[in-house]
């Protein structure tokens, strides 16, 4: 029989997260390590944007089965339990979903129509977080006829979650920041009630193909999240259509869903935009993926204005130890060592001037 030992998998966690590996790589060695702490037969991990915890990647282990396209339609667009958005709102944002149907005496749309078709029929959730921010999620799924996840089990995925949260944030940035091309247009998809694709722009063959998917047969799941996400909102949810992710290639792209409405004022169709994320966009989740304090930002912000320690300490109204403090802090957390790398890693020189502007609840940056 095997033995689990969740003090090596929780130790070997900690470790992955530090060692700046990218999601994917992440990803995989997390599947490994979980493995040792809990027995599973499928798993999930997924990388959100923190602004609107719309989940932007997905890692799949012994899912071949699950059809994207209906998690996403039960994940956004159909009530039921345990929503990774909902139990980001919790105080313990993990979830047994057997157990929470149990509390609520009814049953899960989930749980009846979505998992026993792929051979499943127990689930543990967790949305994980950082800073009051869902950076992703985490799912551990166990075949039908076994035993179900147990209380001890998801408080070990408690106590994980900000250990996978940092290692989710890190791989994020695991590699520099490429300036993203301003010359390409603007893709556009129109999906129709029945969310299939009736029409599109010339550029969105290419930006679908970008993401990894097809735009007539097979639309890559980031899409169809924006585009459940903002029907569930006309619905009169209140989950923001927005999201940002950077492709293979290491370009940052928005992609932004709406409904469209006819001259009768009627809501039958849904357009997802798909185009390349300026630097307005990405700075905010560039920055909370460091792990900057609003105070750091505050430094970091008259550093790249070009104050000195003195004028920064005066503007702040703190001394210049303690700029010097926060300096300290902040070329740890980035992983540089001068003011200047500072502002090559993190920050453009053509919209420094932006970094302190207020931000929208959808994570951009007000007008």
């Amino acid at each position: 029989m095997k033995a689990y030992h969740a003090e090596s998998a929780y130790a070997g966690l900690a470790a992955a997260a530090d060692a700046g590996l990218s999601f994917i790589e992440f990803a995989h060695a997390s599947v490994d390590l979980l493995e040792r702490a809990i027995p599973f037969d499928s798993i999930c991990i997924g990388l959100a944007d923190p602004a609107t915890s719309l989940l932007t990647s997905r890692v799949m282990i012994d899912l071949d089965h699950a059809d994207e396209g209906i998690f996403v339609q039960y994940e956004y667009e159909i009530p039921d339990f345990n929503h990774f958005a909902d139990l980001a709102r919790q105080e313990v944002a993990v979830g047994i979903l057997s157990e929470t149907t149990a509390a609520a005496g009814r049953h899960s749309p989930r749980q009846r129509d979505y998992l026993p078709p792929i051979g499943l029929e127990h689930e543990l959730r967790s949305a994980v977080r950082s800073g009051g921010r869902m950076w992703g999620v985490l799912t551990l799924y166990r075949a039908s006829g076994r035993v179900g996840f147990s209380p001890a089990e998801a408080r070990f995925m408690h106590r994980i979650e900000t250990t996978v949260a940092s290692g989710l944030r890190r791989g994020l940035i695991a590699s520099s920041v490429d300036r993203a091309s301003t010359d390409t247009a603007a893709a556009v998809i129109i999906f129709d009630a029945a969310n299939q694709v009736v029409s599109a722009t010339a550029t969105a063959e290419e930006r679908i193909a970008q993401l990894g998917g097809n735009l007539w047969t097979e639309l890559p799941t980031v899409v169809q999240t924006v585009a459940a996400a903002a029907r569930a909102h006309t619905a009169g949810a209140q989950q923001v259509a927005n999201l940002r992710l950077r492709t293979r290639t290491g370009e940052w792209l928005a992609l932004h869903g709406t409904p469209i409405r006819d001259r009768d004022g009627l809501t039958t169709q849904t357009a997802v935009t798909i185009e390349t994320a300026g630097p307005a966009k990405i700075i905010p989740l560039i920055v909370a993926a460091y792990g900057l304090t609003d105070r750091e930002r505050d430094v970091v912000q008259l550093v790249l204005r070009g104050d000195s320690t003195n004028q920064i300490a005066t503007a702040l109204h703190i001394s210049p130890y303690t700029v010097q403090d926060y300096l300290k802090s902040v070329f740890e957390k980035v992983g540089v060592s001068s003011r200047r790398e500072l502002s090559s890693r993190i920050f453009f020189s053509q919209y420094t001037n932006r970094f302190g502007a207020d931000i929208n609840p959808d994570g951009f940056f007000a007008d």
